[in-house]
């Protein structure tokens, strides 16, 4: 009476199975490029972060503190003892 059953539209089917996949497979892979380029920003913000300030003068010679020193015992600020252990203490003596 009937004859072999046939199959329906085998290629419709597979391409709608193939598309339904490609398209689940690109939308993983621009999920994770996108968690790869946030990781990445973070990364850096959190780099950037760490570096310390600048210090807001530059750090001062030893010759520079010396005079500093003298001035100040010039001036009287600092007594002749006070002076002498500033001086030594900056030196390393």
């Amino acid at each position: 009476m009937f004859g072999p059953v046939r199959r329906r539209r085998p290629l419709l089917r597979a391409a709608v199975v193939g598309g339904g996949a490609y398209m689940a497979g690109k939308s993983v892979a621009r999920n994770k490029a996108a968690q790869a380029t946030q990781d990445e920003r973070i990364a850096n913000l959190e780099q950037q972060q760490s570096v310390p300030a600048p210090a807001p003068a530059a750090e001062q010679t030893t010759l520079d503190q010396l005079s500093r020193l003298t001035q100040m015992h010039d001036r009287g600020k600092l007594t002749d003892t006070e002076f002498a252990a500033a001086k030594a203490k900056l030196l390393g003596i």
